[in-house]
């Protein structure tokens, strides 16, 4: 089982790698669910993971607000997919969405390719715009298709717990081609849970007081599903 843990500062990282974290989600404005954290505060979680063995993904969303995109943001997008990966990231969180509410295949594509022009082995995963895509099995081929590594979701429910049904459907529907980051609500009393109903190997929380990790919760968390 691989634990994401979702910081949205620089003592959240911290704690996060106290208490054992696999992998780094970086984010700032958690109150909006998550926004493009500056270079510095970048920089300082690379510094800070990296030497412990821990890769940092960086989220890349440049607003609050839908996953619709114009031309001027798609700009903006890939200057930061740009200068995450110049720091140094092993990842990027993304993703599009188009009006009606499928998967935004031109922007999507775009930015996967921008991220991998680096030549270097970057991470891919395409973020909870999913949860919010009208067709997730159709939306799942389609990012599946496109190279991304993993998809968060919460089963398209608020929680994760709440989306179990939908969680299982995904990890068979995506027969080993994309990982299925099974997120939010996601704690040390349902994590064995999720796992042992959806068939997900990967787990993502941010397992907060306010907005810094605590690390006590992630070990509980590890240490109630090291049987996965």
């Amino acid at each position: 089982m691989i634990l994401e843990v979702c910081c949205g500062n620089i003592p959240s990282v911290r704690a996060a790698i106290q208490g054992g974290a696999h992998r780094i989600e970086l984010c700032r404005d958690l109150e909006h669910d998550g926004l493009t954290p500056d270079a510095q505060m970048i920089s300082q979680a690379i510094a800070l993971c990296h030497p412990a063995g821990i890769p940092v993904h960086v989220l890349i969303r440049p607003r609050a607000g839908d996953f619709v995109y114009t031309a001027e943001e798609i700009q903006q997008i890939l200057a930061d997919i740009s200068t995450a990966l110049q720091l140094g990231a092993d990842g990027i969180v993304i993703g599009a969405l188009t009006t009606d509410g499928d998967i935004d295949l031109q922007q999507t594509r775009q930015m996967i390719q921008h991220a991998r022009q680096s030549g270097r082995q970057v991470s891919i995963t395409f973020h909870r715009a999913f949860d919010v895509c009208r067709n997730p099995l159709q939306a799942l081929d389609q990012i599946a298709s496109l190279g991304c590594d993993r998809i968060l979701t919460s089963g398209q429910q608020s929680t994760a717990q709440q989306g179990i049904p939908l969680l299982r459907e995904l990890v068979c529907a995506a027969r080993g081609r994309i990982t299925i980051l099974c997120g939010a609500g996601v704690n040390p009393h349902n994590a064995a849970q999720i796992l042992r109903e959806t068939g997900a190997t990967e787990l993502h929380g941010s397992l907060r007081t306010g907005t810094v990790t605590d690390p006590t919760q992630v070990r509980l968390l590890l240490d109630n599903t090291t049987s996965y």
